[in-house]
C-alpha cells in the first residue's frame, strides 16, 4: 500500500460533474503537479480550492479540488478528490495525466480495502458500504448504515470481550495457580458465563435471517397448472400488464419476474410457465425451468382454479410443494365452485376480476415472514452468508462446550473452543483474516470505492 492509487469515483458517462479520487503519500504532490491555482502542498487539510488542470500550457477543464490529509480520512492517507465537469473525455483525460505523473489505476473497492486494512473500518464496516451503494430500499439504507457506523461490530466485539475474560481467567487459573485473587474456573462457573454468550449468539442468527431479507427480498414463485390465472395475478399484484394474458393454455413458455415492496421489502414475484405433461419442445423447457424455481424459490404460491375439479396435476403439485414454504391461492372465485380441497395448508381466496384477495395475499405474506415486526431503529443484522457461517461455527463452539462440561472433560481443554469461537468472530469482524479471503471480497466493489 505504499504506492498512491487513483480513480473515477462516479459513474463515466454525461453528467454534471465527475469525480477522480487520489489516495496515498504521494497524492497532494502528483496532483499539485498539474493543477493551476493554489499551492496544494501548503494548504490546509480539508479546504477545497478552485483552479485548473493543466497539461503543460493547455487548461484541460475548470475545477475544485478537495485536499484531506492523514489521518482523518476515509483511507486514513492523504487523499484529493478533483471535482471536475461530467463527460467522458474530460474526465478520463484527467486521470490518464494522473497516471502519467505517478499514480496507479485503483482495483475494484481498493480505497475501502486501505480504510479496512489501515484499521479505520472493520470488515463488516467494510462489506455496509458496498451494500449502502447497492441498497435499493430504505430498510435496506438503514441496514448498511447501521453496519457502517458500526453498532454491528460493537455488538460482536463485546461477545468477543466475554469470552476473551473467560480464556484469561483460565490462562491464569493455569499459569498461576496460587493466585488466590484469581476466580477458579469451574464447570459450574463456566457454564453460568457461556450460557449468555450462546444466547447472544443466537439472538444474532436469529436476526441475521431477517437481515437476509432485507438485503436479498424474497422470491416468491407462482406455481400452478396452465390457465389458472398466474399471469393474472402477478399483473394485478404490480397494477401492471407486465405479463401476456390469453384464454389459451400455455400462453407464458418463460420465467417473468417483476418486483414489488411490502412493508418496506422487496418482493421479488415469479410467474412460471404452467406445469403440465406436454410435447410441445419450447413449452416442455418452459415447465422444466418451472420445476426448478420451485425447488429454490422462498415461498411457493400454488395456484388452483375455483371452478375447476382438483385434477392430477394439481395433486402432484400438492405434494411437490408440502415440504416447501407455501400457501395457495385458489383464484377465480367469481365462478362457479366445483374445486373441493381437503388441506390444512394456508388458503387464500380470491379473483383479478374484482382484485378480490390479493390483499388478504399480500397480507398473508407479511404474518409469513413477520414483515410487521421488522425493527427500523435497530438493523444490527448480519446479511450475507459469509457473516452468517462464522457465527454459526461460533455458536458450535459454545455449544460444544456445555456438551462437553456435561462429559467433566477437564476446563483446560475446554478453552480449545472458546479460542476457537473467539478466532470465528474475529474473522467475522476483520480483526483476524486471510489476504485472499480480502481480496475476494473486494473484488465485488465498484470501482473507484
Amino acid at each position: 500500500m505504499e504506492d498512491t492509487i487513483a480513480a473515477i469515483s462516479t459513474s463515466l458517462g454525461v453528467g454534471a460533474i465527475s469525480i477522480i479520487r487520489v489516495s496515498g503519500s504521494n497524492a497532494i504532490f502528483i496532483v499539485n503537479q498539474i493543477f493551476k491555482g493554489k499551492d496544494l502542498t501548503k494548504v490546509n487539510s480539508h479546504t477545497i480550492h478552485y483552479g485548473f488542470i493543466m497539461e503543460n500550457d493547455e487548461e484541460i477543464d475548470e475545477v475544485l479540488v478537495t485536499v484531506m490529509k492523514a489521518p482523518k480520512t476515509f483511507t486514513t492517507e492523504d487523499i484529493v478528490e478533483i471535482n471536475c465537469h461530467g463527460g467522458i473525455a474530460t474526465t478520463k483525460k484527467i486521470l490518464e495525466l494522473l497516471l502519467e505523473k505517478g499514480c496507479r489505476l485503483a482495483e475494484a473497492g481498493e480505497f475501502t480495502k486501505r480504510a479496512f486494512l489501515n484499521g479505520r473500518i472493520s470488515l463488516l464496516e467494510a462489506e455496509s458500504v458496498s451494500d449502502l451503494i447497492e441498497s435499493k430500499s430504505n430498510k435496506q439504507r438503514q441496514m448498511a448504515m447501521s453496519g457502517i457506523s458500526g453498532r454491528t461490530t460493537s455488538l460482536v466485539r463485546e461477545i468477543r470481550d466475554k469470552l476473551l475474560d473467560v480464556i484469561a481467567n483460565i490462562e491464569v487459573n493455569i499459569d498461576y495457580p496460587e493466585y488466590e485473587d484469581a476466580i477458579e474456573i469451574t464447570h459450574e462457573n463456566l457454564k453460568e458465563k457461556v450460557e449468555p454468550i450462546k444466547k447472544d449468539l443466537e439472538l444474532l442468527l436469529k436476526n441475521s435471517e431477517v437481515g437476509k431479507i432485507i438485503k436479498s427480498g424474497i422470491d416468491v414463485a407462482l406455481i400452478g397448472r396452465p390457465n389458472v390465472g398466474k399471469s393474472s395475478i402477478l399483473n394485478a399484484l404490480l397494477n401492471e400488464e407486465k405479463a401476456i394474458v390469453t384464454d389459451i393454455s400455455g400462453t407464458t413458455r418463460d420465467a417473468i419476474e417483476a418486483q414489488m415492496t411490502l412493508n418496506g421489502i422487496e418482493i421479488n414475484l415469479i410467474d412460471t410457465a404452467g406445469i403440465r405433461d406436454t410435447e410441445d419442445t419450447v413449452e416442455k423447457i418452459g415447465v422444466d425451468k418451472s420445476k426448478k424455481i420451485l425447488e429454490t424459490a422462498d415461498l411457493v404460491i400454488l395456484v388452483l382454479n375455483n371452478n375447476e375439479a382438483l385434477t392430477t396435476e394439481d395433486k402432484e403439485l400438492l405434494e411437490k410443494i408440502k415440504d416447501k414454504t407455501h400457501l395457495i391461492f385458489v383464484n377465480k372465485t367469481d365462478l362457479e365452485n366445483k374445486l373441493v380441497l381437503e388441506t390444512n395448508d394456508t388458503i387464500v381466496t380470491g379473483n383479478t376480476k374484482d382484485l378480490d384477495g390479493l390483499e388478504a395475499l399480500k397480507k398473508k405474506i407479511v404474518e409469513m415472514y413477520h414483515l410487521d415486526e421488522i425493527q427500523e431503529k435497530d438493523l444490527t443484522y448480519l446479511f450475507n452468508v459469509r457473516q452468517i457461517d462464522l457465527v454459526k461455527k461460533a455458536l458450535a463452539n459454545i455449544n460444544q462446550i456445555l456438551n462437553d462440561i456435561q462429559k467433566n472433560i477437564p476446563v483446560d481443554m475446554l478453552e480449545i473452543h472458546l479460542r476457537e469461537a473467539f478466532d470465528n468472530l474475529g474473522l467475522l469482524i476483520g480483526e483476524t483474516y486471510e489476504d485472499e479471503l480480502i481480496d475476494k471480497l473486494f473484488k465485488n466493489f465498484c470501482l473507484g470505492k
